[in-house]
C-alpha cells in the first residue's frame, strides 16, 4: 500500500478511517525508520487538518469563521491556524508518540476558537491517541515561551498544518527572533536544564536500562542542539549527529511496537524483542548502537555548550577589550604547553607551526598535555589530526609510550580527552583492538560502565596509586589493558593475556616488561578471587598465588590494579573487607617471594668516552660535559626512514665533576633553568685508571627540552661552573620564573610519597621518592638531601609518563648507612619539602 492510498484510506473513512491506516502503516514490515516516521505525520496531518475544517462550519455548513482566498490543506479560514510543535512539529512521530498541537488565533471570536478546538481535540482523545494541546493568541504564545523555556523550545519547531499560513508564520518568525536576541539569557538556562536532567537520568551511553529520551546524550539533549543551532550563537558538530539521532529514533519505535506503550526507557527484559524488531542479531548488539548514537550526542554536547561558553565569555569581555585597544580588534592569547601544542582560549590546539604530517606523536603529545593542564582538545584540533597524522610506526618510539603513560595517569581529565581522540576514531588507530570492547556493554549489575569507560576509570583510580609502585607507566598501561579481552570469546583474562602481549611490544615496551604487563593481564583477578574465596591459612593457597605472580614488583603492581580495577567496577566491587583480605594476601605472598635476598648488581664498568671526560674533570677541576642525540632506528631493515631522520629520544647528557658537595641539585637546578625535562638519570662514583689520583661523580642523564632546541654544551657548562661555586642563585631563578606564569587549573596529583626500602642494599641507604614530575623537582630533592647532610652515592631516576620514580642510595658523612631512625627522620623531612 502507497502513501496516496493510506491517506485515501484515512480521508474516505474519517476517524476511523484513520486509525485503520495508521494501524496498517504500523505494522507494515517493510517500512520502518525515517520512511514511517514521516508518512505517519503525513497520514496524521491530512486527518487533522480535514478536522480543522470541519471544525471552521456550523452543523448546517455555515462558516463560523471567517475565510480567505485559500492556502494551506484546505480552504484557510483567516485568524486561526493549527500547528504542530514539539516532536510532531519536527515530524518525529514515534508509534505511541504524543501529538503536540497548538490552536492559533488572533482573538476576535474567542467563542468559536473555543468550538472549533473540541472538534479537534476529542476525535483525538476518542481514539486513545495522547495529546499535549494548547489554544493561544500570538502574543500569548510568545509570553508563555518566555516565561517556560520548554513551550519555548516547542515553538522552535513549530508547524503550519491548516488554517491561516500568514498567522503561523508571524507566529514562528516573531518566536525566532525572540529566541536570538534572548539566546545569552537562555541558554544558559538550557545548558543547566539538560545538566539537571542528566544528574537525575545518568548517561544514556552506560545504562543497561536507559531512558533514550531524558538520558544525557539522548533525544531530549539532540532537540537541545537543534535550539542551539536556531540561536545562532554556536553550532554543534554534524559529522554523525543526524545518523545518531535517527537511530535513537528507530530504536524508540521498535520500542513502541514491542511493548504497545508510550515509553522511552528500554528496559531489560524488552531489549531482545526490540533488537529482533529492529534485525540486529541480539540485545548486546541493539545496545551497542544506542551507546554508540548517545557517545556522539553527547560529545557534540560537550563541544557545543564550551562554544556558546567562549562565545558568551567573548562578548561580555569584547567592549572593555575594545575601549582599551582604542577599538582594535583583540588578539587570542597563546600559551605554549608542549612541542607543538598551545593553550588559546581555554582550549587545547595545535601551535601554527605544527606538522602533524609530520609528527606522528603530535596526537599522544596533546592530549596528554590537554589532561595535565585539565583542559579539552579543541575540536578542530583533533579532526585536524584525525585528518593529517600518519601511524605511528612499530615499535612505537620512546616519546609516544611516555606521552601515552602521562595522558592514562593524568586523572579525571583523562576521560574528557580521551572521548575527544575517540570521537574522531584516533583511538582505534592507535589500539586497533580497542574496536573490540568499545561501547561494550556489561550485563552485570556491579559494572556500571561499558568496557571501554570502566578501562579508562580504572587508568583515573590507577593514577592514585602511582605512589605505591615502582613501575607506575606498567601499572597505567596494564590498567587500561586489563579487560582487553572482553571483547573475545572465552576467559578474557586468558584472551587479554595474548593482546596484552601484542599492545605491549607495539607501543614499544622490552621483553621484561611485555612479560609483567601480560602477567597482571591474565592475573588481574587473581587476588580477589583468591582473598575472598580461598582459605589464606592454607600454605597451598599462598604457594600458588607466589608462583603464579612470580616476583616482588609483579605483585606490587597487581595489588595496585586490583583495587583500581574494583573501585571502577561500582560501588559493590570494594569495600574496606575485601581490601584487608586482599592486603592479608598480599602480605603473605610477599613473604614468600623474599625467601631468597637477591645479589646485588655490579656496577657497569665505564666506556672510553666515560673515562676521558673523567680524566679532563680532574685535570681542569672542573665539571666536563657531552651532549649526545640518541635516535632509534627503523624497527625493519626495510621500514621507511622518516624525512630528516630517525625520531628523536631525547640528547644523552654525560658530566664528570669533581667529587664535591652540591653536584647533584647544581646540575638538577641549571638543567630546569634551561628548560630541560630529565627523562632518566644515573649518579655514580667512577673508578679511574691507575695513576689517576682524584675522585669524580659521573651523571650520565637522558634529557629534552621542552619548547623549541637545545642550549649550547658551552652554556650549560658555563652555568653549572657558577652554580657550583654559589655565584648563581639557581633557586631564586626557579622562583622568578614560576611566578611569571600564572598557576593552571590542571589535575590534581596524588601527594608525593617518600620511603625507606628495607633491606635493599648493605653498603647504603635507599630512599625511594615518587612525586609528580615538574620542573625542579630533582633540584629541590637534592638540596633537601645536602641540607640532611647526607651523601649521595649514587641515584636512579627515572620519569615514567607524569610520574618521577626516583632511589637515592645515600650515606652518612663517613660512608656507612645511616642508621633505622635516621633515615626515617630523612624520609619525613623529604616528604614534607615536597608537600609544602
Amino acid at each position: 500500500m502507497t502513501s496516496t492510498d493510506v491517506r485515501n484510506e484515512a480521508e474516505d473513512s474519517g476517524p476511523s478511517g484513520y486509525a485503520a491506516a495508521r494501524l496498517r502503516l504500523l505494522t507494515e514490515g517493510a517500512r520502518s525508520g525515517p520512511p514511517r516516521r514521516a508518512a505517519l505525520a503525513e497520514l496524521t496531518d491530512d486527518w487533522l487538518a480535514g478536522l480543522f475544517t470541519a471544525g471552521a462550519r456550523d452543523e448546517d455548513g455555515a462558516d463560523r469563521l471567517p475565510r480567505g482566498d485559500g492556502g494551506g490543506r484546505r480552504e484557510a479560514p483567516q485568524g486561526v491556524s493549527l500547528v504542530a510543535v514539539g516532536g510532531y512539529g519536527r515530524g518525529e512521530l514515534s508509534p505511541r508518540s504524543d501529538l503536540d498541537l497548538l490552536l492559533l488565533h488572533d482573538g476576535t471570536d474567542p467563542k468559536a476558537v473555543a468550538a472549533l478546538a473540541d472538534r479537534l481535540w476529542y476525535p483525538v482523545w476518542d481514539l486513545g491517541l495522547a495529546l499535549d494541546h494548547s489554544v493561544r493568541t500570538p502574543a500569548e504564545a510568545r509570553r508563555t515561551a518566555g516565561e517556560d523555556l520548554k513551550v519555548q523550545l516547542g515553538l522552535l519547531d513549530a508547524r503550519h498544518l491548516a488554517g491561516d499560513l500568514a498567522l503561523t508564520a508571524g507566529l514562528r518568525t516573531a518566536v525566532l527572533a525572540d529566541w536570538r536576541n534572548q539566546a545569552p539569557r537562555r541558554l544558559p538556562e538550557l545548558q543547566e536544564l539538560c545538566a539537571e536532567r542528566a544528574e537525575r537520568q545518568g548517561e544514556l551511553q552506560y545504562l543497561l536500562e536507559p531512558d533514550l529520551k531524558e538520558a544525557r546524550g539522548g533525544l531530549r539533549d539532540a532537540t537541545a542542539l537543534r535550539a542551539v543551532a536556531a540561536s545562532w550563537l554556536a553550532d554543534a558538530p554534524r559529522e554523525g549527529l543526524d545518523d545518531a539521532r535517527r537511530r535513537l529514533l528507530d530504536v524508540r519505535d521498535a520500542l513502541h511496537l514491542a511493548t504497545g506503550r508510550a515509553t522511552d526507557r528500554l528496559a531489560l527484559q524488552e531489549q531482545d524483542q526490540v533488537a529482533a524488531e529492529l534485525g540486529l542479531l541480539d540485545a548486546d548488539t541493539l545496545l551497542r548502537q544506542v551507546y554508540e548514537a548517545a557517545r556522539v550526542v553527547s560529545y557534540a554536547s560537550d563541544v557545543t555548550w564550551r562554544e556558546v561558553g567562549r562565545v558568551l565569555r567573548s562578548r561580555a569581555v569584547r567592549p572593555r577589550l575594545r575601549a582599551m585597544l582604542g577599538g582594535g580588534k583583540p588578539v587570542a592569547e597563546r600559551s605554549p604547553l608542549a612541542e607543538g601544542v598551545v593553550e588559546q582560549d581555554g582550549e587545547v590546539v595545535l601551535a601554527r607551526a605544527a606538522r602533524p604530517e609530520r609528527d606522528p606523536v603530535l596526537p599522544l603529545r596533546a592530549a596528554a598535555a590537554a589532561a595535565q593542564a585539565g583542559l579539552p582538545l579543541s575540536l578542530y584540533a583533533v579532526r585536524r589530526l584525525a585528518a593529517t597524522v600518519r601511524p605511528l610506526p612499530t615499535p612505537w618510539p620512546a616519546e609516544a609510550r611516555e606521552q601515552l603513560v602521562t595522558l592514562l595517569g593524568s586523572g579525571r581529565p583523562t576521560i574528557e580527552v580521551w572521548e575527544a581522540l575517540e570521537a574522531e576514531g584516533l583511538i582505534t588507530r592507535l589500539l586497533p583492538d580497542w574496536e573490540r570492547v568499545r561501547c561494550r556493554p556489561q550485563r552485570n549489575a556491579v559494572h556500571v560502565w561499558t568496557v571501554d569507560r570502566h578501562l579508562i576509570e580504572t587508568a583515573v583510580r590507577a593514577s592514585e596509586f602511582t605512589r605505591r609502585v615502582s613501575r607506575p607507566d606498567l601499572l597505567l598501561v596494564a590498567a587500561l589493558l586489563h579487560d582487553i579481552g572482553k571483547g573475545w570469546p572465552g576467559d578474557h583474562s586468558v584472551a587479554g593475556e595474548i593482546i596484552a602481549r601484542d599492545v605491549a611490544a607495539r607501543i614499544g615496551f622490552d621483553r621484561a616488561d611485555v612479560a609483567v604487563l601480560a602477567t597482571l593481564v591474565r592475573h588481574h583477578l587473581l587476588l580477589v578471587e583468591t582473598a575472598t574465596r580461598r582459605d589464606l591459612e592454607d600454605p597451598a593457597t599462598v604457594r600458588s598465588v607466589a608462583e603464579a605472580v612470580g616476583a616482588q614488583g609483579t605483585l606490587e603492581l597487581l595489588h595496585a590494579l586490583t583495587e583500581a580495577d574494583a573501585q571502577a567496577t561500582g560501588p559493590a566491587a570494594w569495600s574496606s573487607w575485601r581490601g584487608s583480605l586482599v592486603a592479608d594476601l598480599v602480605r603473605r605472598v610477599s613473604a614468600v617471594l623474599a625467601g631468597e635476598t637477591p645479589e646485588e648488581p655490579e656496577a657497569a664498568a665505564a666506556t672510553a668516552e666515560q673515562e676521558r671526560l673523567a680524566i679532563e674533570a680532574v685535570a681542569t677541576g672542573s665539571p666536563v660535559l657531552a651532549l649526545r642525540a640518541q635516535t632509534e632506528p627503523p624497527a625493519e631493515p626495510e621500514a621507511e626512514v622518516p624525512p630528516g631522520g630517525p625520531e628523536p629520544l631525547g640528547v644523552e647528557l654525560l658530566i664528570a665533576v669533581p667529587d664535591q658537595a652540591g653536584v647533584l641539585p647544581a646540575v638538577a637546578g641549571v638543567l630546569a633553568m634551561h628548560r630541560l625535562t630529565v627523562r632518566t638519570a644515573e649518579l655514580r662514583a667512577l673508578d679511574l685508571p691507575a695513576g689517576v689520583e682524584g675522585s669524580v661523580l659521573l651523571l650520565n642523564w637522558r634529557v629534552a627540552a621542552e619548547y623549541g632546541s637545545l642550549p649550547q654544551a658551552a652554556r650549560l657548562r658555563a652555568d653549572l661552573v657558577r652554580a657550583l661555586d654559589g655565584t648563581l642563585d639557581i633557586a631564586n631563578r626557579l622562583a622568578e620564573r614560576d611566578a611569571a606564569y600564572p598557576r593552571r587549573r590542571g589535575v590534581v596529583a596524588p601527594p608525593p610519597r617518600v620511603t625507606v626500602a628495607p633491606a635493599a642494599s648493605r653498603l647504603a641507604t635507599v630512599i625511594e621518592v615518587r612525586a609528580q614530575d615538574a620542573p625542579g623537582l630533582l633540584f629541590r630533592i637534592g638540596a633537601a638531601l645536602e641540607d640532611a647532610t647526607v651523601r649521595v652515592r649514587s641515584m636512579h631516576v627515572s620519569t615514567l609518563g607524569a610520574n618521577a620514580v626516583d632511589a637515592f642510595y645515600v650515606t652518612g658523612p663517613e660512608g656507612a648507612p645511616l642508621p633505622g631512625d635516621e633515615a626515617t627522620a630523612v624520609a619525613r623531612k623529604l616528604e614534607e619539602m615536597l608537600r609544602a
